[in-house]
Parts: C-alpha cells; structure tokens; sequence
C-alpha cells in the first residue's frame, strides 16, 4: 500500500493533473519553476534523478541540494527569489525524493558514495563549471561524500545549511520515537510521523500552504530509503579535511533537529578554514525562516568565490 501510493503521487507529478494542480494552488507560488528547464540524470547506478534549473543560464552556478523528505521545492525561496536570478539555480531531486526514482532495498540508501556520484552525475550533464554547493541537512552529508570521493577541484565553494556533519548521537538531537514511527508499516503512523518531523524543521512554522506542500512532498519520499538512511556513510572527516575551497555554514540557534554548535565546532575541527553563522531566531532551515538574510549571505558569498561572472 505504501508503494503504491507512492507510485500514484509520483504519476500524478508527471501527468497532465499537474496543472490543474498547480492551478488549484496545491503547489504554492510556483513561478519559477514553470519557468525552468526539467531534465533526468541517471546515476552509475542506474537512478533516474529529476534535475530542474532555473535563474540565468549563463550566471554563476549553484546546485542546491535538500534535506530528508524533501526536493526541489525545498528550495522554492531560493528559486523564486529575484535577487539570486542573476545565478544560474539547479536543484535536483535526491535518491528516493520528489519525481527521482526510488531503488529498492537498502544499500542504495546506506552507501554514501552512490549519493556523492549523483552529485558527481549532475555536474557533469549540467556542465556546470566550478558551482557553488548548497547541502541542507542530509544534502550536507551528500555534499561530504562527493567531496571524499571527487575533491573540490570542480567545486567553486561549499555552503552547508542546517548541515548534517556526521550521523553520530552528539550531533543529532534525539526523537526516537519520531523517527521509529517515520518507518512504520501503518500508514496513518507514518504520515503522522512526517509531520511530526516536519515541523521540528522550523522554529518559526512556514505558512499553511507551504506546509501543506512540503508534507505532501514528504509523503512521496521512498519507504526504503526512511528505513535505511539513518545508516548512510558519511565521510566527513575526509571530505572536509580536503576542501580548499571557501566554505560557509550556516545555522539556526533553535534547530530542534541538529546539535547547531556541536555540529558547526565538529565541522571547524576538520576544517578550520570555514566560516560560521549563526541565525538567532531560525531552527533547521533558515534558508526558510530567514530567507532574506539567507538569500543575501548567499549571494555574497557567490560573488566573492566567482569574482569574474
């Protein structure tokens, strides 16, 4: 049952409903992305992923990369934010999220390298040259791993957002319970779960529609992936200790679901070279909560490590 809803949620995405969908506003304001370019990837596994983009096709690029039960619509703030449509924006659909295909079993969840060679699959059929990285939460861990397998030559620089550094107890505030329930074979437990975790994602809740959207986002994510994802590799140490490349990370003081000053400390320790924010009054994703004082620390930051576009 689980499957399949699944299944019919990620038909309606690519059928024809869509617009009347978008048209009954269950997908907000969406803009900017009926203004993108939609293509697929597939990764060296064979995973289908949905890439989108968006902004100017010959700015500075930057590849913004979500959390757990998110996708591209994650970054909607972003897309759709006029003062970074100078850049040219891809995001892309993780592994088991929004309209990418989902394997089945776990190791295409728990082998972090598959995750960094999506990344890797990316760039390559974007040709992005030197882009900016945005990872939130798990999209950190992502950005982790592509840089232990691949470095930062072809990276511009690297900007973690309530990112995921290790998947270890210091790092990560607890909710057992939360995320038992967030793989269970009840529907009605797990679907109470996604939006239990959720709103652990915002100190300062989006509004309605917003929320609607992202818990109807997460409701397609794959059952596998819930399952097996908490066991991820995730090789920091090697991939930060090889970053060369400037770095910002950014978090919110009230992040209900990442130890931020644990976090941001253990990412210091492997490279003391990144820089550091903090938002006062933001939890696990300020990129939402704040998004105009994220979208002008972005922007900043693009233009300081791609002086030239």
């Amino acid at each position: 049952m689980l499957f399949s809803m699944t299944s019919t949620l990620k038909r309606l995405l690519s059928s024809g409903l869509m617009a009347a969908a978008l048209s009954a506003g269950l997908l907000g304001h969406a803009s900017a992305e009926s203004a993108s370019r939609q293509y697929t990837v597939q990764a060296p596994d064979g995973v289908v992923l949905s890439v989108q983009e968006t902004g100017d096709p010959q700015g500075p690029p930057v590849i913004l990369v979500h959390g757990l039960l998110g996708s591209h619509l994650s970054w909607q703030e972003q897309l759709s934010a006029p003062e970074l449509q100078s850049m040219r924006l891809i995001s892309f659909d993780l592994r088991g999220h929004g309209q990418s295909s989902s394997p089945s079993g776990p190791l295409p969840y728990t082998e972090g390298r598959r995750w960094a060679e999506d990344l890797q699959a990316v760039i390559q059929a974007s040709g992005a040259q030197h882009p900016v990285m945005v990872g939130w939460s798990l999209g950190a861990a992502v950005i982790s791993n592509y840089l232990a397998v691949h470095g930062d030559t072809s990276v511009g620089g690297v900007v973690y957002v309530g990112g995921v550094i290790e998947l270890k107890e210091a790092l990560i505030v607890p909710h057992p319970e939360v995320y038992r329930d967030m793989t269970s074979t009840d529907l009605r437990t797990r679907l109470d779960a996604e939006r239990v975790f959720l709103r652990l994602c915002f100190e300062q809740a989006p509004d309605a529609a917003t929320f609607q959207r992202l818990q109807a986002n997460a409701a397609m994510a794959s059952f596998d992936m819930q399952k097996s994802v908490h066991r991820m590799s995730v090789e920091a140490a090697s991939g930060l200790q090889r970053l060369r490349k400037p770095m910002l990370q950014i978090y919110g003081e009230r992040d209900a679901l990442v130890n931020a000053k644990a976090s941001a400390e253990r990412a210091l320790q492997l490279n003391p070279s990144i820089q550091t924010l903090f938002y006062a009054d933001a939890g696990h994703a300020p990129f939402v909560e704040a998004s105009q004082r994220f979208n002008k620390d972005l922007a900043t930051f693009v233009r300081k490590v791609q002086p030239s576009r």
